[in-house]
């Protein structure tokens, strides 16, 4: 997990300035708005984008499927995450450390609500 940011930064800002060390042959699932990040040693899985007057083959389509499959379990998350209301609003904390650190029990609680009661495998 990166540091916190306070107020809109776009995603690809932050992505610039964090280093992301994963280990050589990952794969990485990213979405459009991390087009052009490259990661050395990781292999991206991102979504084909339709352009005007152009069909997608069988195989983008099934890609694009799986990618959404995929990150459905990952936006699904994201709201278990921000159920704690503190998460959804402004966060008046002048400390960067205790942001960090509402951030971190916020996920914690989530890691502990999935071992309580886990989603089921869907692949």
């Amino acid at each position: 997990m990166s540091d916190t940011y306070e107020g809109s930064m776009h995603d690809i800002a932050i992505a610039d300035e964090t280093p992301y060390p994963l280990p050589f042959g990952s794969d990485l699932l990213q979405d459009l708005g991390f087009q052009g990040v490259l990661l050395a040693g990781a292999h991206i899985i991102q979504p084909e984008k339709k352009r005007s007057e152009q069909q997608l083959s069988i195989e983008q389509k099934a890609t694009i499927r799986f990618v959404a499959h995929c990150r459905i379990r990952i936006e699904h998350s994201f709201c278990s995450v921000k159920r704690c209301r503190i998460l959804k609003e402004p966060l008046r904390l002048w400390n960067d450390i205790a942001r960090d650190r509402v951030m971190a029990i916020g996920c914690g609680l989530h890691n502990f609500r999935i071992r309580l009661n886990p989603w089921p495998i869907y692949f």
